[in-house]
């Protein structure tokens, strides 16, 4: 996690810093609070947690954060004598006061407490919980952990999970998606590289092997690794050594492995896409995420987070969840998983214009992936079905053509035309739109016309 320090805490800055840094964490400064807004407002650097100098003026500070909803909990710090300033702090809302000269526990306690925060894990299903029980169970060991599930069940968050539940919590966690970076940068940004090491090398770069010794490193996706690399990342685990670009001598890494895939890696180790020796070092201990579909008791508990977080970052009214948008909830297969209803429930939160959450607001991305109440199967018939004009609604048996073109013009009549909204909405760029609602257009559907506002 990165830390933002406002002020001069008395002059203990750099002792603050480096325990800090010890328990994996960065560190920004900002010697005023105007300096520390506009870190933030940035949003160039990932600040999860704020430590002020206690006499500055945090009541301004935090009303500042929350009228321009900014996220982030702040703890105020300053001498053990300053009780009336430490008083007035948590009133004005610090989470906690930490006096100084600071203390090592104390501190990795209050960043250990505040990334536990930003990663919850919420669930309410059975199957969710056993799944847990067993990650808490081998969290504590040096295991390597294989999570396999498909994309979207959240696979990051339950590894986040095993390393808070381990003996390396206070250390650093550390994600590398393996899948979006090209193969061509994935193994300097593994192993780091020496300076000159290439055209480009202007310094030495710490690899994320090294920056999560003692800790833990997530290689997300790690079916999308390269084969050549996989053999360097063998000889990591192995040796517990890696050797960066360019450099002479190998170095010495106690890097915990948890690595994610949504593929099948026994078919990738059968068609040579993937090291079966990597496999098997991985694989020491396999936890399969189920997909959202398989645990129902999930979906009305994350949908009421999701409410609760989008309804906070959006600054609109927090409303209940119908009873009717819960059955519609409940009865949509989730191909896209959590992340499909994060954005599902992040839309209903902007479409919503009742005292509740109602099934209109609830726009599903693919209607012909619901539940058949019938025959308790999912509904697979291909038929397309005439539309009605002007329905502004998917119809089951419709194409998935059909269903998006519905959903975009839907989500346009909602935003009154406002196309940057819809695009945000749809979590699409504006171009990408555009591009749409001109194939719509040029085929003679009838499409919002833009609004001036």
């Amino acid at each position: 996690m990165e830390l933002l320090i406002v002020g001069t805490l008395d002059g203990q800055i750099g002792a603050a810093s480096k325990i800090a840094i010890s328990q994996g964490g960065k560190v920004s400064l900002a010697d005023k609070i105007e300096t520390a807004l506009e870190i933030l407002r940035s949003g160039t650097k990932n600040i999860e947690l704020v430590m002020i100098d206690v006499r500055l003026d945090i009541h301004k500070f935090i009303s500042s954060l929350t009228s321009e909803r900014i996220n982030v909990p702040v703890v105020a710090c300053g001498v053990a004598n300053d009780t009336s300033l430490a008083v007035r702090a948590i009133k004005a809302g610090a989470k906690e006061y930490i006096p100084l000269p600071p203390d090592p526990e104390l501190i990795g306690a209050v960043l250990a407490a505040a990334t536990r925060e930003n990663h919850a894990l919420i669930y309410g299903d059975k199957k969710t919980e056993a799944v847990l029980k067993m990650a808490k169970q081998i969290a504590p060991s040096e295991a390597s952990v294989l999570l396999t599930g498909e994309s979207g069940t959240g696979k990051e968050i339950f590894s986040r999970f095993i390393h808070d539940n381990s003996k390396r919590a206070n250390k650093k966690f550390v994600a590398v998606n393996c899948a979006a970076i090209p193969e061509t940068l994935l193994e300097s940004e593994l192993f780091g590289y020496e300076k000159g090491a290439f055209t480009g090398a202007v310094s030495r770069r710490i690899g994320k092997f090294e920056e999560a010794t003692d800790g833990t490193l997530l290689l997300d996706e790690i079916s999308e690794m390269d084969i050549r690399i996989q053999a360097k990342l063998l000889r990591a685990i192995q040796e517990k050594e890696i050797d960066r670009i360019g450099g002479k001598s190998p170095i010495k890494v106690n890097t915990r492995i948890i690595a994610t895939s949504n593929r099948n890696l026994d078919d990738a180790v059968k068609n040579g896409t993937f090291r079966q020796d990597l496999y098997f070092r991985l694989n020491v201990v396999n936890i399969n995420i189920p997909s959202l579909k398989d645990r129902p008791d999930d979906i009305p508990v994350l949908a009421k987070h999701f409410v609760k977080k989008y309804s906070e970052l959006n600054d609109v009214p927090m409303r209940d969840i119908s009873k009717a948008a819960e059955e519609k909830l409940l009865n949509y297969l989730w191909p896209g998983n959590v992340r499909e209803l994060e954005n599902t429930m992040h839309r209903a939160v902007l479409l919503a214009a009742d005292d509740e959450i109602g099934e209109e607001a609830i726009i599903l991305t693919d209607p012909n992936a619901v539940i058949n109440l019938d025959a308790k199967t999912p509904a697979t018939s291909g038929a397309e079905k005439t539309e009605k004009e002007g329905n502004g609604g998917a119809q089951f048996g419709q194409t998935v053509a059909g269903a998006e073109r519905d959903l975009i013009i839907d989500t346009l009549k909602h935003t009154f035309g406002n196309r940057t909204q819809a695009a945000n909405i749809l979590g699409i760029s504006i171009r990408t739109l555009r591009n749409k609602l001109k194939q719509y257009e040029e085929a003679g559907y009838q499409v919002p016309p833009a609004s001036m506002g």
